[in-house]
């Protein structure tokens, strides 16, 4: 435990700090535990507000210093715009090396066969798996939070994966007090979740605090949608509406913002940070829960996939 982490929590137990200096200690402290352990440790970023946290906490860590880890992002071709422009600004400015695996490279070369249903979230695995292998990373640091999903609430802050990505939860480690256990065999790597033990209302508390810049498309505002298993789609090049499914335009904003073709959207007037607090305090639904259609393939989907090496 890090004496900054032990002050904080000794001011919270007395009333005298917020429980987000508690977090952003924790995880100011595990980016310092990774750097200090491995040689090629990586930040998976989207441009998503978790991931900017991430990016935003890992300057933190380490300023005035530069951060020594690059960016890796898996590009679906699906994803919105807005937020790769996004990414890539953010890269710019901390002066970040930006680690691209394009999905489409990837189905272009025979690697990978399109889906039938055009979806390419699950696509992803395998451009991950091979660029933590091109590019001998043996950390990889995730935004992922245990609120998020059942499976996900099952990972450890420092997560084995073995010689092929793939995660066994039967071989967890356990973590005691603020030790982690990065040891690994060559060819295996860890993942790492410094979020792990925040909501998805920490992280909106914590960008409000801290005056992060996220991706507009979380902020209300009108777009073209359509209706499709409950959720609020955007036509895109990810393909839909189908033959006579109608459109409308609706104040919408995104909780997540990832594949555009099983990222919906959802009806909101929250166009700013205190409104979506407001919003996502009133939420019994979580962000994947209520927008992301992938996860909704079946019961253990995010499961399945994470065997399977992705994150």
């Amino acid at each position: 435990m890090t004496i900054d982490s032990v002050r904080s929590r000794e001011r919270a137990e007395r009333g005298d700090a917020d429980a987000l200096d508690v977090l952003e200690d924790e995880a100011i402290h595990i980016f310092r535990e990774v750097a200090g352990e491995f040689e090629r440790p990586v930040i998976l970023f989207s441009g998503g507000k978790d991931s900017t946290v991430l990016v935003h906490l890992a300057v933190r860590a380490f300023r005035p210093a530069p951060v020594p880890l690059a960016l890796l992002h898996v590009d679906t071709g699906h994803n919105f715009p807005e937020v790769l422009d996004f990414r890539d600004r953010v890269a710019e400015e901390f002066g970040l090396r930006l680690e691209v695996a394009r999905v489409q490279d990837w189905i272009d070369d025979g690697r990978l066969t399109e889906r039938p249903d055009g979806t390419r979230n699950p696509l992803q695995t395998v451009p991950l798996l091979d660029s933590i292998a091109h590019y001998r990373h043996d950390a990889v640091v995730g935004g992922g939070r245990r609120d998020e999903e059942r499976s996900r609430a099952k990972e450890r802050i420092v997560s084995l994966r073995d010689s092929f990505g793939r995660w066994d939860p039967r071989k967890q480690r356990p973590e005691l007090w603020d030790l982690y256990n990065g040891r690994h065999a060559p060819g295996e790597h860890v993942r790492v979740f410094p979020l792990s033990n925040w909501t998805e209302l920490d992280v909106w508390r914590y960008i409000a605090r801290e005056e992060i810049e996220v991706p507009a498309l979380y902020y209300s505002h009108r777009r073209e949608v359509y209706r499709r298993d409950g959720m609020w789609m955007t036509a895109g090049p990810w393909g839909g509406p189908g033959h006579g499914v109608d459109t409308e335009i609706r104040s919408v904003r995104y909780r997540t913002v990832g594949d555009g073709s099983c990222t919906g959207a959802v009806l909101s007037e929250a166009a700013d940070i205190e409104t979506i607090i407001k919003e996502v305090s009133a939420s019994r639904l979580t962000e994947r829960g209520a927008t992301r259609a992938d996860d909704r393939m079946s019961e253990a989907a995010m499961e399945d996939r994470k065997r399977e090496g992705y994150f």
